[in-house]
C-alpha cells in the first residue's frame, strides 16, 4: 500500500477554488454531474459571497475532491486508502467506492442545511496551538464551571493543534483561558457553527434518516473514521461514521497515524488548500505528501510512479 487521498474539511475554502481547478475532461464531467444533480450552477458556487454560506462550502468541498479524484484515475493513479476531515469524510466515502457521487452530494447538501439552519449565528470553531489535548480539556472544564456556556472538544487536527466549537459566549472564555494557560496561538476559526460537538446531535439524527434511504456498499480500500481514526471495510461502517461524524469529534492525527502505520508514503491533498499537507509534513517527514492545489497534474504523477517503484 502506497497512496492515500485525503480530503479538506470546511475552512479550506477560498474565492475561486472551483474555477481554478484544472480543464482536464473528468473534472469537467463532474462538474456538470455535480450541477444536473444539485439542479445548481456550480460555477457560481466558489465567489466570495457565495462562500457565505455553509451549503456552498460544503458541496464545493464534495465537488472539488471528487472531481480531482476522478482526474487522477482517469490518468492511473490509483488510492490504497482514503479519509476525510469532517465534510472530507464524503469525498472519502465516494473514493473508496462505498458511496456515489450523486447520493453524497444529496447528503452532504442536507447536512449543511441542517447545520446552517440549526445554528444561523452566535456559534462555531476556534484553534488552540501549543497545548495538547489533555491541557485543553482542562482548559474546557474550567471554561464550563458555574452558570458559563460550554464549549466541547471537536478536532485533533496535531498533538498540540486542537479545535473546540461551542457558542461565542464559551468560545470567548475557553479562548481567554487557553491563553492564560500557554497556548501559542488561540484563534476563531471561519466556521459558523459548532461542529463535531453535541450541540449537533439532531443533525445527526436527520442525517441517519436520510442515509437510511441511500445504498452503500464495502468499501474497495480502506476508509480512515473520523471519530474512530481505525480502517473500516464495511457499508454499515462508513454510513455510521458519515451520520455520526458531525456530532462527535474528529481524531485527525490518530487518523493520519494510522495511515502512517499501514504504509501510505504518499499523500496526496485534495484541493482547495494546503493544510493537511502541512500536517503531514510536520508530523511524518519521512512520507511525501502533496496539495492538488499546489501542484500540476504531471507533479503528482510523477510522485505516484516514484513511490509505486
Amino acid at each position: 500500500m502506497n497512496t492515500a487521498y485525503l480530503f479538506p474539511g470546511q475552512g479550506a475554502q477560498t474565492s475561486g477554488f472551483l474555477k481554478r481547478l484544472p480543464a482536464h475532461p473528468a473534472i469537467v464531467g463532474a462538474l456538470r454531474e455535480a450541477g444536473g444533480v444539485l439542479g445548481l450552477d456550480v460555477e457560481a458556487m466558489d465567489s466570495a459571497e457565495a462562500l457565505r454560506s455553509t451549503v456552498n462550502v460544503q458541496l464545493g468541498l464534495l465537488i472539488a475532491g471528487v472531481a480531482v479524484t476522478r482526474m487522477l484515475e482517469l490518468e492511473g493513479v490509483s488510492a490504497d486508502a482514503a479519509a476525510g476531515l469532517s465534510v472530507g469524510a464524503f469525498g472519502a466515502a465516494v473514493a473508496c467506492g462505498a458511496l456515489g457521487f450523486a447520493d453524497a452530494l444529496r447528503l452532504v447538501k442536507l447536512r449543511a442545511e441542517f447545520m446552517q439552519n440549526l445554528f444561523p449565528g452566535d456559534f462555531g470553531m476556534a484553534a488552540i496551538s501549543g497545548l495538547d489535548e489533555r491541557r485543553v480539556a482542562s482548559v474546557l472544564a474550567q471554561a464550563a464551571e458555574g452558570a458559563a456556556p460550554q464549549a466541547f472538544l471537536a478536532n485533533i487536527n496535531a498533538p498540540t493543534q486542537i479545535v473546540i466549537a461551542g457558542s461565542d459566549g464559551a468560545l470567548q472564555i475557553a479562548m481567554r483561558i487557553a491563553r492564560e494557560s500557554g497556548a501559542r496561538q488561540v484563534q476563531r476559526l471561519a466556521v459558523s457553527v459548532p461542529s463535531h460537538s453535541p450541540l449537533l446531535e439532531a443533525v445527526s439524527a436527520r442525517l441517519d434518516a436520510a442515509a437510511a434511504e441511500m445504498e452503500f456498499s464495502a468499501p474497495r480500500i480502506p476508509y480512515i473514521s473520523n471519530r474512530r481514526a481505525r480502517a473500516v471495510r464495511d457499508a454499515a461502517g462508513v454510513r455510521e461514521d458519515l451520520v455520526l461524524n458531525v456530532s462527535n469529534p474528529v481524531r485527525w492525527h490518530d487518523s493520519v497515524t494510522l495511515l502512517n502505520e499501514l504504509g501510505m508514503r504518499l499523500f496526496v491533498e485534495m484541493p482547495p488548500g494546503r493544510v493537511l499537507t502541512g500536517l503531514v509534513q510536520q508530523n511524518f517527514p519521512q512520507v511525501r505528501a502533496i496539495a492538488a492545489d499546489d501542484a500540476h497534474l504531471q507533479s503528482i504523477l510523477a510522485s505516484y510512479q516514484s513511490v509505486m517503484r
